[in-house]
């Protein structure tokens, strides 16, 4: 079996410019990250969690460091991956001062017999597992503190659908012995409120994994998402025969209609097949596969190099 990982950065409605290139950059250097991981001998879930790693620690995205703010200018963060394996699962919800929350929901799904730990109790399995805590304005930047401003500024004359940024970032893997996972992580959406938690951390919205079909990780708007369970839908097409283009055009498309939520999604079948797809204006992407590397941000638009 031909490894393949395949990253977003993220639905939005507008990146500018001059944030296009690093955003770029960023995805291609973490799908990068997650492909060697895999040539390595690594498994999926080494390269999913490798992968989002990278993301967290970019400033450009919305997860980690980057994170945006919630209504008291605080950084909390939700994270989930899956085994596609075994369906072993691990999230976290609601957590704070800690660099790589992918990290952690990786230690609860190995560590603990439990699926989701949130807030206070995931902080305490955090220093029980010798995570180290950072402090919470080593998470905050810049941006994102003018991001709350305007928010705050603008606050009801936004709808969900017209969120500067529906950012999460996420990845999906296919090693070698054929096993499928996915990881998904966010910082959530401007000026929530206090323990708001969005998809990110719910396995089928936020991403989903079984061997049997393929793998899943989902970006956008965090309350549409979970309404239709975007992930495990997604793949419920799959599983009916459907092409994972047409399964991402069912699922994104019910979405908007039902809701007017719009999003996207990264998606790779058992049998190695890929794809990416979003109703946002754009989506920062990147997969590696046979040696190749693709990326893209608009629609339609998507370049092919050869891995270095």
């Amino acid at each position: 079996m031909d490894p393949v990982v395949v990253v977003h950065g993220g639905g939005a409605s507008h990146i500018s410019q001059d944030r296009r290139e690093r955003a770029r950059q960023g995805v291609v250097r973490a799908a990068t990250a997650g492909y060697r991981i895999l040539q390595a001998g690594g498994s999926a879930v080494d390269a999913a969690e490798g992968a989002v790693a990278a993301l967290e620690d970019d400033p450009e995205f919305n997860a980690g460091c980057g994170s945006v703010l919630n209504v008291d200018g605080e950084v909390e963060m939700d994270a989930s991956i899956m085994n596609g394996k075994d369906l072993s699962s691990g999230a976290v919800s609601a957590v704070r001062c800690i660099a790589n929350p992918i990290k952690l929901a990786r230690l609860v799904m190995e560590k603990t017999p439990h699926c989701f730990l949130t807030g206070q109790g995931a902080a305490k399995f955090a220093a029980a597992m010798g995570i180290p805590t950072v402090p919470g304005e080593q998470l905050i930047t810049e941006r994102n503190i003018k991001r709350l401003e305007k928010e705050k500024c603008e606050k009801g004359a936004q709808k969900p659908d017209q969120r500067e940024n529906l950012g999460t970032v996420g990845a999906v893997a296919l090693d070698s012995k054929g096993n499928v996972a996915y990881a998904t992580s966010t910082g959530g959406i401007v000026n929530k409120m206090v323990g708001r938690v969005g998809d990110t951390p719910c396995v089928g919205s936020g991403g989903y994994a079984d061997n049997d079909i393929g793998a899943i990780s989902t970006t956008g708007h965090g309350e549409s998402i979970l309404k239709v369970n975007l992930a495990r839908l997604t793949l419920f097409h799959v599983e009916q025969g459907k092409t994972l283009e047409e399964a991402a055009g069912l699922s994104l498309g019910y979405m908007k209609s039902k809701l007017k939520g719009l999003g996207g999604l990264i998606l790779v079948s058992k049998a190695g097949d890929w794809a990416v797809k979003w109703t946002s204006a754009s989506m920062p992407w990147a997969a590696a596969k046979d040696g190749k590397l693709h990326c893209g941000i608009d629609l339609g638009e998507a370049s092919v190099t050869d891995l270095p």
